[in-house]
């Protein structure tokens, strides 16, 4: 009742706040203003990733004092022969590769033909600073020369090796347990079994992950008409 005699006008507090600002930029006048540019000169990029540090870009190499690793290992069964060996970058990742083998060979010949494969693509990806990993001592200490090799057919695999290896300005090998090499042994073992034609025509593996077991939701009701899952105490008492 007291305010009825003045002239009262109502303002939401958004209309103040924008009021206000509208006022500060009227006295912070800029001199050298732009209009917005509103063409997009890269409208034809379609997608954008992250890219790793130590990925290469294009006719570039990695990192020279970047650390890259290699696990490598053959496998040579009643199915056939076939070699596999992954590339791990600095941060984890994992670039698997994978061959079949046709020709006549021995447990030895294919782990050495698995160890190049995989020094040859660090090569290709111009990798400086490389560890390599497989469960042969044998290929192992020879590359590395401390076994000496004898047999005729593992001198020119042991020679070439050697000779791929002066593509790196630091480079180690490390003999591991095959407990540690599954996943170049699961290569390996995948490559022997399939039969490869000439137009490496390989079918698609994809692993999924199940989190339920395959009967959920084909389970009955009990005898009290409530679901098999009700009481997940006493479901995983039961089992």
């Amino acid at each position: 009742m007291l305010l009825s005699e003045y002239d009262i006008e109502y303002r939401t507090q958004k209309a103040i706040k924008g009021s206000v600002l509208a006022d500060h930029l009227a006295h912070q006048l800029i001199e050298d203003y732009q209009p917005i540019m509103f063409d997009f000169p890269n409208e034809e990029i379609m997608y954008l990733k992250m890219r790793d540090c130590d990925e290469p870009l294009l006719g570039e190499g990695p990192n020279p004092d970047s650390k890259w690793g290699l696990i490598f290992d053959g496998v040579v069964n009643v199915y056939g022969s076939g070699i596999g060996a992954v590339i791990i970058t600095p941060r984890g990742t994992h670039i698997p590769f994978t061959s079949r083998l046709l020709l006549e060979c021995t447990n030895n010949i294919a782990e050495y033909e698995a160890c190049i494969l995989g020094i040859e693509e660090a090569i290709d990806l111009r990798i400086k600073n490389l560890d390599i990993y497989g469960d042969s001592a044998l290929v192992i200490n020879k590359i590395k020369g401390e076994l000496e090799t004898h047999h005729p057919g593992l001198i020119p695999y042991r020679d070439y090796a050697r000779r791929l290896l002066t593509f790196f300005n630091k480079i180690e090998l490390h003999y591991i347990p095959r407990e540690e090499n599954q996943m170049a042994d699961a290569l390996a073992t995948l490559s022997s079994i399939f039969k490869v034609n000439r137009h490496n025509d390989v079918p698609l593996i994809k692993i999924r992950c199940l989190e339920r077991p395959a009967y959920v939701f084909a389970a009955e009701e009990g005898t009290d008409n409530k679901p098999w899952f009700h009481d997940n105490k006493c479901f995983l008492r039961n089992q």
